[in-house]
């Protein structure tokens, strides 16, 4: 036992952090992926892009983000002005690690007749070398908008650059990235499971790699599973994502039964994220406590990475069209 672990064994922890909460006039972000224990004590749960855009409109001071770091980082880029603080800045993303910003920058210069459609699972370093950001909800809503002759640079993930391009029969130029979480399903184990539960039907996030999304009865992102698994009447659901979100789903719908899709050691272990198991009530509690880690983002660089978000919020909303886009 530590000694920082040891001073910290006689406390309240949940107690404790929400009397920082209301000290530092703090909202609590967790996205899907956390453990059930700050899914709990969170002010808002869901995917990362809706969290920050909740905590931008709320009159905290501080921002908690239980995430990863480039969710605290597009929540700094839309809130500036407030506190906002990562309980392990170590919580990284394997896409982000994929798609390093001079790599990037080099590999746009390669091709300047192409627009980089990026998904936000990057750096603000990348995000500001984009022209629109998007999410997993509204990547098919915005890449319909776009002229099938524009050319494309995808990245940084090519499961996800993939399955669009074959639902929209496109040729984006992907980047070679991938979710360590989504890439660790197996396609033996899940059709294992398949046979076990015939009547169950299989909702897979589209960062998924090709041979689990062929399986799957419905494509969406964290938010759009869950929904899936409220609306549809099957009892039994097969949730090829990080399991945590299973934790909502049995929540909301205590009738029904939620299995993770296995991976290749016949079980979901292997599929849940390390970055996002770095965040824990200690942490959190240290962070509100001191204000640290603390993201900051230099303002020349966060205009230029919320070019590219308000781009992906103006075209999802239908407010401005491809023609205000244009290639590097």
């Amino acid at each position: 036992m530590t000694a920082q672990t040891s001073l910290l064994a006689g406390l309240d922890l949940r107690a404790e952090i929400d009397r920082l909460r209301k000290e530092r006039n703090a909202v609590i972000l967790a996205h899907y992926y956390q453990r059930p224990e700050i899914q709990d004590l969170a002010d808002y749960i869901g995917d990362s892009l809706e969290l920050s855009r909740k905590a931008a409109a709320t009159d905290a001071d501080v921002i908690a983000f239980c995430g990863v770091r480039f969710m605290a980082e597009t929540a700094k880029i839309l809130s500036p002005d407030k506190t906002v603080i990562l309980p392990d800045m170590d919580a990284g993303c394997s896409l982000e690690d994929s798609c390093q910003p001079d790599q990037f920058r080099a590999f746009r210069d390669a091709h300047p007749d192409h627009i980089a459609l990026t998904y936000i699972n990057c750096s603000t370093e990348v995000k500001a070398l984009s022209d629109v950001i998007v999410t997993s909800s509204s990547a098919e809503t915005i890449l319909a908008k776009i002229p099938p002759e524009q050319k494309i640079i995808f990245g940084p993930d090519r499961h996800l650059g993939g399955y669009l391009n074959r639902k929209f029969g496109r040729d984006m130029l992907l980047w070679p990235g991938v979710c360590i979480v989504h890439e660790a399903f197996s396609e033996t184990e899940l059709l294992k499971l398949k046979a076990q539960y015939p009547d169950a039907p299989v909702a897979a996030h589209p960062e998924c790699p090709p041979h689990i999304i062929d399986h799957a009865d419905y494509v969406g992102s964290t938010t759009g599973i869950l929904n899936y698994a409220k609306a549809t009447p099957a009892r039994t659901l097969i949730v090829a994502t990080e399991p945590h979100i299973i934790h909502q789903m049995q929540l909301a719908m205590p009738d029904k039964l939620f299995i993770g899709a296995p991976g290749a050691d016949g079980n979901c272990n292997c599929n849940i994220c390390p970055y996002m198991a770095l965040n824990t009530l200690e942490k959190l509690y240290l962070a509100l406590r001191d204000l640290t880690p603390v993201v900051h983002i230099e303002e020349g660089l966060r205009l230029q990475a919320k070019k590219s978000l308000d781009a992906m919020l103006a075209m999802a909303s239908g407010t401005v069209g491809q023609g205000d886009l244009g290639a590097r």
